[in-house]
Order: C-alpha cells, then sequence, then structure tokens
C-alpha cells in the first residue's frame, strides 16, 4: 500500500488530465465558453464598439426607437449623424454603448464572487473537514447563513455598507461562502478514506503535506464546476440588486441599473429593458450549460467507468 501512493496519485491526475479533455470536447461547453468569450470581448472593446460615451445625455433624443439615427450640427456648419443601434432611454443616452458597458460590470462580479466565494469556502471545508472542533463550531454557522435566503442576505449586507463594486461583490459572496464549504466538506471526509491517504499517513507525512498533497486535489473539479454555478448566480443577484436599487450606483450602467431605469415606461419604449435584459438571460444560460457540461464530463464516476 505505502508503495503505490506515488501510483494512487498519477491514476488521480490521468483521470483529471481526461475529465478536462473530455469537458473541452463537449458541444455545451464550448458554446458556453465561446458565449462568454463574445461577452467578455463586448465589454473589453466596449469604448470602441459603442457608438457614444454611455453617461452622454441628451434631452432632445429621448426614449428613441432601435436604429434610430440622430444627427447634430457641428460648429464649422457640417452635420454629424450617428445611429442607435438599440435605440435611447429616458435621459436620451444611448442603450447600445450602456449595455455595453454593463457587460464589464456582470463577468467583474461574476468573476469576483466565483474567486472569493470558492477561496474562503475551501479553507472553511478543509479546516471543518480535517479538524473535527472546528467541524462542530464551523459549520453549524454556515447553516445558520444558509438558512437565510441569499438574496435577503445580500441586501442585509449592503444595508450597512457603503454602494460600491466592492460591497456588491462581498454581499453577493457571503451567501454563496456556505454552499461552497459544505461542498468542500463532503469532499474531504471522502478522500480522508482513500488509501492513499492511509498509505500517506504510514509513510509518516505530515497532517498539513496530506491535506494539500493529496485531500485538496480531489476537490479542484468539484470547485471548477461550483465556481460556474455561483458566477451564474452573482450576475443574477447583481441584477437583481441594481434592479431594486440597493447594488452598484445608478450613474454607472449595469445592466440591473438599465433595466431599473427603464422599468417605468416599459409598456412604451420596451427596448430600453428588452436589450439588457437579452443579454442577461444569455450570459446566465451560458454560464450554467458550461456549469452542466464541466459537470457531467469531470464526474469522477464516469472516469473511473472509462477507466
Amino acid at each position: 500500500m505505502i508503495a503505490n501512493v506515488p501510483a494512487f496519485d498519477a491514476a488521480r491526475d490521468a483521470r483529471r488530465a481526461r475529465g478536462l479533455a473530455r469537458a473541452l470536447s463537449e458541444p455545451v461547453v464550448r458554446f458556453g465558453i465561446a458565449v462568454i468569450a463574445l461577452v467578455a470581448l463586448l465589454g473589453i472593446a466596449a469604448p470602441w464598439l459603442g457608438t457614444m460615451d454611455p453617461g452622454d445625455i441628451n434631452p432632445n433624443a429621448r426614449n428613441r426607437p432601435s436604429g434610430f439615427v440622430e444627427t447634430s450640427t457641428r460648429a464649422d456648419g457640417s452635420t454629424v449623424s450617428r445611429r442607435h443601434w438599440m435605440g435611447t432611454d429616458t435621459l436620451g443616452r444611448d442603450v447600445y454603448s450602456r449595455v455595453l458597458y454593463g457587460a464589464r460590470a456582470s463577468l467583474v462580479v461574476g468573476a469576483s464572487v466565483a474567486a472569493l466565494a470558492v477561496t474562503l469556502g475551501l479553507a472553511i471545508g478543509l479546516a471543518a473537514g480535517c479538524v473535527r472542533w472546528v467541524d462542530a463550531i464551523v459549520m453549524r454557522a454556515m447553516d445558520g447563513l444558509m438558512a437565510i435566503p441569499a438574496i435577503l442576505l445580500a441586501i442585509l449586507v449592503m444595508s450597512i455598507s457603503s454602494a460600491g463594486m466592492l460591497a456588491v461583490v462581498v454581499a453577493i459572496a457571503v451567501p454563496e461562502v456556505p454552499r461552497v464549504a459544505r461542498l468542500v466538506r463532503s469532499v474531504v471526509l471522502s478522500a480522508r478514506e482513500e488509501p492513499f491517504v492511509d498509505a500517506a499517513v504510514a509513510l509518516g507525512t505530515p497532517p498539513l503535506a496530506i491535506v494539500v498533497r493529496h485531500v485538496m486535489p480531489s476537490t479542484y473539479a468539484p470547485l471548477i464546476v461550483q465556481a460556474t454555478y455561483v458566477a451564474a448566480s452573482a450576475i443574477l443577484i447583481e441584477a437583481i440588486l441594481s434592479f431594486l436599487g440597493v447594488g452598484i450606483p445608478p450613474e454607472t450602467p449595469t445592466w440591473g441599473n438599465i433595466m431599473a431605469q427603464g422599468r417605468a415606461l416599459f409598456r412604451l419604449f420596451p427596448h430600453n429593458v428588452l436589450y439588457p435584459g437579452l443579454f442577461l438571460a444569455v450570459t446566465i444560460l451560458a454560464v450554467n450549460l458550461l456549469g452542466d457540461g464541466l459537470r457531467d464530463a469531470l464526474d469522477p464516476r464516469r472516469s473511473r467507468r472509462e477507466t
């Protein structure tokens, strides 16, 4: 058994490599990656792809329909025409430019919340799975947080903090940490019973080294999948917070803010809500499809069957 520790590690690494290769071959994973990459590219290139500054106000071009062409006269007497591909909002701002800039905020929030929640959840889950008294105390606190709906807990955190991107990330990450921690804890409890862990203990390997080298790698695949679901949830909750007026400040273009500012006249001018809502729905769908594809491809039971 002791001599088989490297073999167990090599077999685990080989399964992980095959799982990642299989994940990239899944059509739903490719579709999700393509859509997310496209939205990210649109957000990064927003200063060049947008037709105007997203904060420019033009009272003479309020609530114009999609495809509206605005003509203005320069000081030298020449005319300039600018097309509003998605129309304008109640302040005359270009919806197309604001939607492109809104992609930045949504993806930054989604990625930041996923990174923060996974990092904290991994640390808490490892501690709870390896130390019994930590498990008894910390996981009860995690259960208490999970009893509160995520959106209500996020609103509570925002009500006691100042508005801003950082506050939104923390407010959304707090409800997600217990879910990640419980996932990691369950994986750690299972990994502790594996033969290669017993072999490492018999060899006299220090406990910290066992956790880092043999236990923690078992959490990577589930964490990757969980991170995609956390990111999708974060994008949606950020839009809800902004829509309710307790998220990112209204002057910052986000999909939630754009929809919130256009909801009053939705029946007359639906484009103010339709376009950001469509981008939001497609992005969340792509992230969820990516997570579903990764979950199926990285399923350890499937990997064992193939070996």
